[in-house]
């Protein structure tokens, strides 16, 4: 993996898993389709994806980058107190501010552990200076936002239960934006096929995206094919699909075929 992540854009929604146990297969991300369960109830959708390994100078860039273009991000591990555990410090630098003891974060700490507190679960009390706390119902080891970037813990457990603080409050400004997925299922009728009805339709609907996607079967070959974008839009294009297939006698099924 090279150090940087190349310059292109990161606005929109953007989830970010931290950990070498992802990238080596130690751990199983449960993390973006938490995000993307949750968006989609609401008519959005992810707009894109990093798994970072634990390597400052690859965290610290890509933070800068969702920075500079204004992105709403949800990072996931990598704040706890052992030496892997980089994003804390990768944050401040990151947004240009010093590593300080937050003295909110640490009362909570000591309220949880007492004085097994110390002298190193009180170091995930060292935060960028300014941050505002995420509440943890699970531990009360809070998390931390800043500039519309949240740092939440690698637990599922605790993490999708401060996600949903995160959504019901800070961001709940991210109104539904109609996003929808729609699609029909075809049976033994091959992609090759249908090559020219996708491009027609493409270029009728410019605004929405189009997925083919074929399912390999021993027993017969399956086909999903619809449109994502604006629910209007898609609405439309689908009743077109739907009677264009119709004219070429190609039996559609609303659900996938059991």
């Amino acid at each position: 993996m090279t150090e940087g992540l190349g310059n292109g854009a990161l606005a929109g929604i953007g989830v970010v898993v931290i950990g070498d146990e992802i990238l080596s297969g130690r751990r199983q991300d449960r993390h973006l389709a938490a995000v993307t369960e949750r968006l989609a109830a609401r008519g959005l959708v992810v707009d894109w994806a990093q798994f970072l390994p634990d390597r400052e100078v690859t965290i610290v860039d890509l933070l800068r980058r969702s920075r500079a273009d204004g992105a709403t991000v949800l990072c996931f591990g990598g704040i706890g107190a052992t030496p892997d555990d980089l994003t804390r410090g990768c944050a401040a630098n990151a947004f240009g501010r010093p590593l300080v003891r937050h003295p909110e974060a640490a009362a909570l700490i000591e309220s949880q552990f007492g004085q097994a507190a110390y002298p190193k679960r009180i170091l995930m009390a060292d935060l960028p200076e300014g941050a505002e706390l995420v509440p943890n119902p699970v531990n009360r080891v809070p998390g931390f936002a800043l500039e519309r970037h949240f740092f939440l813990p690698g637990f599922p457990e605790m993490a999708h239960a401060m996600l949903d603080h995160i959504l019901a409050g800070p961001l709940a400004d991210l109104a539904d934006a109609g996003y929808v997925e729609h699609s029909l299922w075809l049976v033994d009728t091959p992609e090759s096929e249908l090559v020219d009805l996708m491009e027609a339709f493409c270029a009728a609907h410019p605004a929405l995206r189009l997925f083919s996607l074929p399912v390999l079967s021993t027993e017969r070959r399956l086909l999903e094919l619809g449109f994502k974008g604006e629910r209007r839009e898609v609405d439309r294009a689908m009743t077109a699909l739907g009677a264009a297939l119709h004219e070429r006698a190609i039996t559609v099924h609303a659900q996938r075929p059991e």
